[in-house]
């Protein structure tokens, strides 16, 4: 069966897909509230976030227990609460981890990350968490946080930013972190060779960006993935270069919700353009690697999609799970080669998916 393709590749016409392989699911767990992110535990079993505020364990037979931590900073409200759990690299001999949240107030707040220790076995809690960095500066609203976050092979984080929604111009400033990537070592400190040293934010690795969803590391490639919501239409899909400009507000492809042009530019001299389009969104909310494949989740779009690199394009290869009918958060691809999906919604799943191909 072929579809048509929802998105520009290079900015060129659509074309059409064909489903290259079938896939079948398994449902690990049930009933999480609006989960965000999960990683799988080497000694067995899964951590997930869920947006409300729960850093929840998942056994393999699909128990759960609420893991013990401390966010007495933590603000829940509309996009906002519990977002990415990322074990560090060397979580093995270290139990380390790190989170990314929402923190402050109605009126004053943004996106923190905090590293901590997983305890060694369960009941598990997470011991001597201590922030390492939060984004400046503290903005009303609850909206647009970014929050993925990935590991470079010099073990420094790379953590997306959000542009808070109403402060989309802030994007092209290098005196704050809205609208930015960062990147920062695992204290949180800026690496000497970040591109903005000089800069009020010194953490600042690449700008330009609106929401980011999904963020991965290509360790075969040595490249950066990215992708981001634009507005209405305009979804991104990027490799992120230190200092790069993407361009948001000043060049997008999207429009506003009400309509309205948002820059009468597409593209600009000293601006990277995105290497996939989503128009219609599809709202863009996960990113993983599989057999050099990228898989895509999609929260508006209800599907699981799967691209393939050719000749330097990024293709679409097939579309799945649009059957369940459910906005997509997360896919994982585990250090064990299983690929985790996770459903959003207040009865949230977490789907195990066998691609047979």
């Amino acid at each position: 069966m072929k579809r048509l393709m929802m998105g520009l590749v290079l900015l060129i016409a659509t074309s059409a897909v064909t489903q290259a392989a079938t896939l079948r699911t398994e449902i690990l767990a049930e009933k999480l509230n609006f989960p965000w992110s999960v990683a799988e535990l080497p000694e067995g079993g899964f951590l997930v976030t869920e947006r409300s505020g729960q850093l929840v364990f998942i056994s393999e037979s699909g128990n759960k227990r609420t893991v013990e931590l401390d966010l007495p900073d933590l603000y829940v409200a509309a996009q906002a609460g519990l977002f990415e759990v990322l074990l560090a690299p060397d979580f093995m001999t270290t139990r380390e981890l790190v989170l990314s949240y929402s923190c402050g107030t109605e009126r004053a707040n943004n996106t923190c990350v905090v590293r901590g220790i997983l305890s060694p076995q369960p009941p598990y809690s997470l011991l001597n968490t201590q922030n390492i960095f939060t984004a400046l500066p503290k903005k009303e609203g609850a909206a647009h946080y970014g929050a993925r976050m990935t590991w470079l092979p010099d073990a420094t984080l790379l953590i997306a930013l959000g542009d808070g929604f109403v402060y989309r111009e802030q994007a092209q400033k290098l005196d704050n972190h809205l609208g930015k990537i960062v990147r920062v070592t695992r204290n949180g400190e800026a690496p000497d060779d970040n591109p903005f040293n000089h800069s009020q934010a010194p953490e600042i690795f690449s700008y330009g960006h609106r929401n980011v969803q999904g963020l991965i590391y290509d360790a075969a490639r040595d490249a950066i993935w990215q992708h981001e919501h634009g507005p209405k239409g305009g979804d991104e899909l990027n490799k992120i270069v230190k200092g790069g400009n993407y361009g948001w507000p000043i060049a997008t492809f999207g429009i506003d919700y009400t309509g309205a042009k948002v820059s009468p530019f597409r593209e600009l001299p000293g601006v990277k353009p995105p290497l996939y389009l989503w128009t219609p969104s599809l709202a863009p909310a996960g990113l993983a690697l599989y057999k050099g494949d990228l898989l895509v989740t999609h929260l508006a779009g209800k599907r699981l999609q799967r691209l393939r690199l050719v000749d330097d394009q990024w293709q679409l290869e097939g579309e799945y799970l649009q059957d369940i009918n459910a906005r997509l958060r997360a896919v994982y691809v585990a250090p064990s080669g299983r690929i985790l999906v996770l459903t959003d919604s207040a009865e949230g799943q977490l789907l195990e998916v066998f691609f047979e191909d």
